[in-house]
């Protein structure tokens, strides 16, 4: 879960202050994953059945290159919380899970593991459990490159999330109001970092004039985090006396959405996407909008809340399976086969198309007019390590 941007002053908020913000965060994200799923606009997404496209099952990749590294699914546990006894609980068995089925996770917001030290067991418990996973840490993008800095080397992490939350900071009661300095502390983390950071809404979508902004800055990844999903004005207006910020329940873009805005490659970070996302087939309908990856949050924090790692296990190995054999029929051998699929886009998102100038109807015919997966194959030359 996000923090708020500005350094906690401990006089102001002690540990024990940030600590119950922390489980607050936790049980009411936990309450919206238990509510079950919701439509959202990846139902507005409709794959075009041909019924001779399918492949061989045991002929297909799920791996997808992310950061110099092979992972092998093209979907990871997203960042969620830490800090507290309670949220050590839920990281540990996250890693866990992360660690029986080989792929990668972030951890939430460290903020609070920075100002209050004695806080850091529940982050650092992530690698005592999956000392060799691919982990992402994660921090607001208020906070300096010193602190980034440390977020990394505190769980010896592969990655940077860093997110930017404006709409979560304005309804949070203590969040921060002065966001002017962002894009430069964005750069200054960037080329400070040694790993690569992935620069991420938490929940309301990146625009297309976003995204060509963070490619000016050096953004090399970016996770689009649409709505959808957990919604963080509803938590933070659920902590507020009056809850006098309703009318902004939903506010953003979709993941759907920010995909199909998204400029094109050479004016944008590579992208990820999370947010609203409920079944390998939400995975699937992300991956043939163009993201590399797509993270999971919520659907994967009620069994966890429920069960523990026991629980979440079997989920994200039939996921596993069943994204596999959702490339088979859809006859895509690696996940970067899948922006060949044609789609229909309906609904709201179908509008969105039309008063943003985008061709959804050429999304009905991209296996006619694409390069064949081999030509599109033939620039992912960088050398592979294994997640």
């Amino acid at each position: 879960m996000a923090e708020p941007t500005t350094p906690a002053d401990p006089a102001i908020e002690p540990s024990a202050v940030r600590a119950a913000r922390k489980d607050q965060h936790l049980a009411l994200a936990g309450d919206q994953a238990r509510a079950g799923a919701r439509r959202n606009e990846f139902d507005d997404v409709e794959l075009i059945h041909h019924a001779l496209a399918g492949i061989d099952v045991a002929s297909v990749s799920t791996a997808t290159r992310i950061a110099g590294r092979t992972w092998p699914m093209p979907f990871y546990i997203n960042g969620m919380t830490g800090g507290t006894d309670t949220t050590a609980r839920v990281n540990r068995d996250l890693a866990i899970a992360a660690r029986e089925t080989g792929i990668a996770m972030g951890v939430g917001s460290m903020s609070v593991a920075l100002d209050h030290p004695e806080t850091a067991a529940g982050f650092t418990v992530i690698r005592e459990e999956n000392p060799d996973g691919f982990v992402m840490a994660n921090l607001g993008a208020g906070r300096s490159a010193r602190d980034a800095l440390a977020a990394v080397e505190l769980i010896s992490a592969d990655a940077l999330q860093l997110h930017v939350n404006v709409v979560q900071e304005t309804v949070m009661p203590e969040g921060g109001r002065d966001f002017s300095a962002w894009p430069e502390e964005i750069r200054e983390i960037i080329e400070t970092v040694p790993v690569p950071v992935v620069v991420k809404e938490v929940g309301f979508g990146l625009s297309r004039r976003t995204l060509t902004h963070l490619g000016t800055l050096g953004a090399a990844y970016a996770d689009v985090s649409g709505t959808g999903g957990t919604d963080f004005v509803r938590i933070e207006n659920d902590r507020r006396d009056g809850r006098d910020f309703a009318y902004l329940n939903g506010f953003g873009q979709s993941a759907v959405t920010s995909l199909l805005d998204a400029p094109d490659a050479a004016e944008r970070p590579e992208l990820l996407a999370s947010g609203g996302v409920r079944t390998p087939l939400d995975v699937i309908r992300a991956l043939a909008l163009g993201a590399r990856a797509v993270g999971v949050a919520g659907t994967f924090l009620r069994p966890v809340l429920d069960g523990g790692a026991d629980a979440l296990i079997p989920v994200i190995t039939l996921w596993q399976e069943h994204v596999r054999q959702l490339q088979a029929m859809l006859g895509a051998a690696t996940p970067a086969d899948l922006p060949r699929t044609d789609l229909l886009l309906r609904g709201r998102v179908g509008e969105y198309c039309t008063l943003r100038g985008i061709d959804a109807a050429a999304f009905t015919r991209r296996s006619e007019t694409l390069p064949t997966a081999a030509a599109g194959h033939a620039a992912e030359t960088e050398p592979e390590r294994t997640a």
